[in-house]
């Protein structure tokens, strides 16, 4: 049994990676695309941040990948492609309406802090734990960002 290093991961931790990488566009493009929908000049900009922040560590998860010699993910999902026709037109039919954009980005919030913690679990042990578990932390900040937003403009 060899030690895993960023350099030699095994075919396992790759594919979780790669998950993420898939997890981490579909997150940039749902809130890019959710911050051309609304008006709110505070919202728009926490989107922006937070997508710009989850291009960011794709981008670092894909580095990895390529260090071993393989092909990076570099395209969202099917299912997030839909859940963002799904934020369009609720957002044309609530008219922009901020707590709505809200519980959507909490969804996709709830979808990608969910696969952190499985692939964190699944790779425990894996030479990434240090990346995965900063990178967690990110998500996690970001969705308690959001579910706060979400209270705050229901209670609005």
């Amino acid at each position: 049994m060899t030690l895993e290093t960023k350099t030699d991961l095994n075919d396992a931790t790759i594919a979780k990676l790669q998950k993420l990488i898939r997890a981490n566009i579909d997150s940039y493009n749902g809130f890019h695309k959710s911050a051309e929908e609304i008006d709110d000049v505070q919202l728009t900009v926490l989107f922006k941040e937070i997508g710009d922040q989850r291009s960011a560590m794709a981008s670092e998860l894909q580095k990895f990948i390529e260090f071993n010699g393989e092909d990076a993910e570099d395209d969202g999902s099917v299912a997030a492609k839909t859940h963002r026709i799904w934020i369009n037109i609720r957002s044309k039919i609530n008219g922009g309406d901020p707590y709505v954009l809200l519980i959507e980005a909490e969804r996709g919030e709830d979808y990608i802090r969910a696969a952190y913690e499985d692939v964190l679990k699944e790779t425990a042990n894996s030479a990434m734990n240090d990346v995965l578990t900063e990178q967690y932390a990110a998500v996690k900040a970001g969705h308690d960002k959001v579910r706060h937003l979400r209270d705050t403009y229901k209670n609005s």
